[in-house]
């Protein structure tokens, strides 16, 4: 897999200082959780599921959730199973081991006991498996998940990852957060190998006080939901080691229309209109609105501010956006490697190469190995290549 990798050559060679490099899902659990990305959820419902994977793959989505909880009705769960194994056996015979170009899949589950059932069901169609999202993650329900997962990975012999979703009321109400965090904190350090990410479920903390944000909002624009995620940041989310990759929310707003673009605008949003050679950042970013991006564009950036990575994404047309905001500016690029080379050198601050902002090597330090990885795994644009340009690119390749 590669990030980007459905792009033509010239097209990256064009845009990347630093091209993205290949990864399996055999990587380095940290690369992993990295290269996450958009992780697009799909219903495990879905009749033509396998192909719907095939097709996003193609399309650079490198993650997917193959959903048996909240995207399906409650009588639907043991079709739902069929059709995953069915699906994923059809799957199966174009990829004939894990370190193949396929996405990295998991299953959202709804109890521990369909955590082994499935990996047992799935036969050798387990290969395609990278683990399993562990809904409504609490000390109280977590254990038995996680067990699950170990008796999972006994019986298949192969790795396979827990990304548990925090999303429970008791999480949202302030008395007892602080238990909740903290418990889970402690459940989770016992299994830190098989935890790629810790997912937050911000559409049932809201659902706990009958709240849902307008398009015009992000997650951080509603007080309770950026209190939570600031505490599990706080908890889960050190640079110390002790902590996890924490993934950002979803955004639950997507194009009207079927199709990801109009018929008129399929060869780019950003194309230059006539007589320019290039679209006017206002007519970037009106067309970003038109194509109900913009307020996704916002979250992502503020997701990055507070320490999030990634994002849970419900329509294809999210995961471009999250991709081209992953990339590592040609700025952040710079700064990271001065800092880590100062720190090196003994510490001490100096003026960025971009001469607009200090670099204190010592307290950087950690912000900028968190950049270079993610400069491995999204790639660095060249200087003098835009969001703008690498949405297009992404959208239109």
């Amino acid at each position: 897999m590669r990030h980007f990798g459905h792009l033509p050559d010239d097209v990256r060679a064009r845009l990347f200082l630093e091209q993205p490099r290949t990864f399996t899902a055999r990587s380095e659990p940290a690369v992993l959780a990295t290269a996450l990305g958009g992780t697009l959820y799909s219903p495990a419902t879905r009749p033509a599921l396998a192909a719907d994977i095939r097709k996003q793959a193609g399309r650079g989505v490198v993650s997917m959730v193959l959903c048996l909880e909240d995207a399906i009705a409650d009588h639907e769960v043991d079709a739902g199973e069929r059709n995953l194994v069915e699906q994923l056996a059809d799957l199966g015979n174009d990829f004939t081991d894990c370190t193949q170009d396929h996405p990295l899949l998991f299953i959202r589950v709804r109890s521990a006991s369909q955590i082994l059932d499935l990996a047992e069901r799935l036969g050798p169609a387990g290969a395609l498996l990278s683990g399993f999202v562990l809904p409504k993650f609490t000390p109280e329900s977590g254990g038995a998940y996680l067990a699950a997962l170990t008796a999972a990975e006994a019986a298949t012999g192969r790795r396979l990852f827990a990304m548990p979703v925090l999303e429970s009321p008791e999480l949202a109400h302030l008395e007892t957060r602080r238990e909740q965090l903290f418990g889970i904190a402690e459940l989770l350090d016992g299994h830190r190998e098989r935890v790629l990410a810790v997912r937050l479920g911000v559409t049932d903390l809201c659902s706990a006080y009958g709240l849902r944000r307008s398009p015009d909002l992000t997650a951080y624009d509603v007080a309770l939901v950026a209190a939570v995620i600031g505490d599990v940041v706080n908890v889960l989310g050190r640079a110390d080691g002790t902590g996890y990759t924490v993934t950002g929310p979803v955004w639950e707003y997507f194009p009207v229309q079927e199709r990801m673009f109009k018929p008129q605008l399929r060869r780019t949003p950003f194309a230059a209109t006539a007589g320019t050679a290039r679209a006017s950042g206002e007519e970037v970013r009106r067309r970003i609105i038109e194509h109900d991006l913009d307020g996704l564009i916002r979250e992502v950036e503020l997701d990055r501010a507070n320490g999030l990575l990634g994002k849970t994404c419900i329509h294809p047309s999210h995961v471009p956006a999250v991709h081209a905001l992953s990339v590592v500016t040609h700025e952040e690029y710079c700064d990271a490697r001065d800092i880590l080379r100062q720190e090196q050198d003994g510490g001490g601050v100096l003026r960025s190469a971009y001469t607009n902002k200090m670099n204190e090597a010592r307290p950087h330090r950690a912000w900028a190995e968190r950049v270079l990885l993610r400069a491995e795994v999204f790639g660095v644009a060249r200087e003098d290549v835009s969001f703008a340009e690498l949405l297009s690119a992404c959208l239109c390749g």
